[in-house]
């Protein structure tokens, strides 16, 4: 057993563990600057916030390892598992006593003094489930019945249920990341096409059915319309945007987080990062992200085992997916739907198994290496 951990360590990809961990490191000192006048107010500790994210990246540090050193093969046996398990926390959310209400939505389950955010794990969970099941052969997913249709009728119970919390964004993160594994695993043409529109036609109903999503949705346009209401708190992501230029006022010195932009420290902390380093933070940050990215993509095509495949693609796209539409809701290119940026945004949840999924990354990585060898 012994040998076998050396073996693995040895042929570990170091370069994702160094970039997570700067990113994450990164987040810390972002979430200090953006949230201790926040927590100092509410909590009577300027370092509130951040002592609790520094905990949670302890335990994310300590998940990696061990998801990086734990072969990923048995994720595979594990899938069926993972989406019982998914649609029991999802139905727990809903449950008064249970699930817990923040900011008029009902995201969170509250286990004694320990909460948590359930669609973080099931955005992997799901990624696991859709690698395994369409990793068949193509014969296989000729047929729409059973080749391609089981796991939709699943991911369809799950985007209702999220949507009752509720949380647009995070389930169109899900559809998205499932829909993008779907394409890249060798499903016939006309079959994607049905269910791309099909797919549209379902969001564009849920967005148009209340108008709370429609008000989510379209504020966006014109926050200008409503600065006071719906648009400000986009307003005042524009005015730290504006006021961070090229360079930034100086880290620490922004002024938006003092009590003007809500959510400075969770999904709206990328302006408060413009504010205080400027376009110039923007671009390191960006780089890094792409740098991930591009090593997922290299993991993807350095593996012939469909299933590594697609749960690497799902991975690296669900992460890229989800920095998009955080920057696009900040810089008003799109609605704002509380999507936290990933390994910067305040909150444990995330921070977790962002960190677990980049660790199977890596294990896959491992793999490729040991395979070359």
């Amino acid at each position: 057993m012994g040998k076998i951990i050396l073996n693995r360590l040895k042929h570990m990809d170091y370069s994702i563990i160094v970039v997570a961990c700067l990113l994450a490191g990164f987040g810390l000192l972002m979430i200090y600057s953006s949230s201790y006048v926040l927590g100092y107010l509410e909590y009577g500790s300027a370092n509130h916030f951040f002592i609790r994210q520094l905990q949670w990246f302890g335990l994310s540090v300590f998940l990696f390892i061990f998801v990086a050193l734990f072969p990923y093969k048995n994720y595979r046996k594990l899938a069926p598992m993972l989406v019982i398990f998914s649609i029991i926390l999802l139905i727990l959310v809903l449950v008064p006593g249970v699930g817990v209400v923040r900011n008029y939505s009902q995201r969170w389950v509250g286990i004694g003094p320990f909460t948590f955010q359930p669609t973080e794990i099931i955005k992997l969970f799901m990624i696991i489930y859709f690698a395994s099941f369409y990793s068949k052969s193509e014969e296989k997913l000729a047929s729409f019945k059973t080749g391609v249709l089981p796991p939709l009728i699943i991911l369809s119970v799950m985007f209702i249920l999220i949507l009752k919390q509720p949380d647009l964004g995070s389930a169109a993160l899900i559809l998205f990341a499932c829909g993008f594994i779907i394409v890249c695993s060798g499903v016939k043409g006309r079959h994607l096409l049905m269910l791309g529109s099909v797919g549209m036609a379902i969001i564009v109903y849920f967005i148009s059915s209340t108008s709370y999503r429609m008000e989510r949705v379209t504020s966006f346009m014109d926050p200008f319309a409503d600065p006071a209401g719906t648009g400000y708190q986009l307003v005042n992501g524009y005015i730290a945007i504006g006021t961070g230029g090229l360079w930034g006022s100086g880290l620490g010195n922004s002024v938006q987080k003092l009590g003007f932009l809500p959510e400075a420290h969770t999904d709206f902390i990328m302006a408060v990062i413009i504010e205080e380093l400027g376009i110039f933070g923007l671009i390191i940050l960006m780089g890094a992200y792409l740098f991930l990215m591009f090593r997922g993509v290299q993991i993807a095509k350095g593996t012939t085992d469909m299933f590594a495949k697609l749960l690497a693609i799902g991975i690296t796209f669900q992460m890229m997916t989800q920095v998009i539409i955080n920057l696009g809701a900040v810089s008003g290119l799109m609605p704002i739907t509380g999507v936290p940026l990933p390994l910067i945004s305040y909150g444990g949840s995330s921070m977790l198994f962002t960190m677990i999924s980049l660790g199977i990354l890596t294990n896959i990585s491992i793999k490729n290496q040991m395979s070359a060898a």
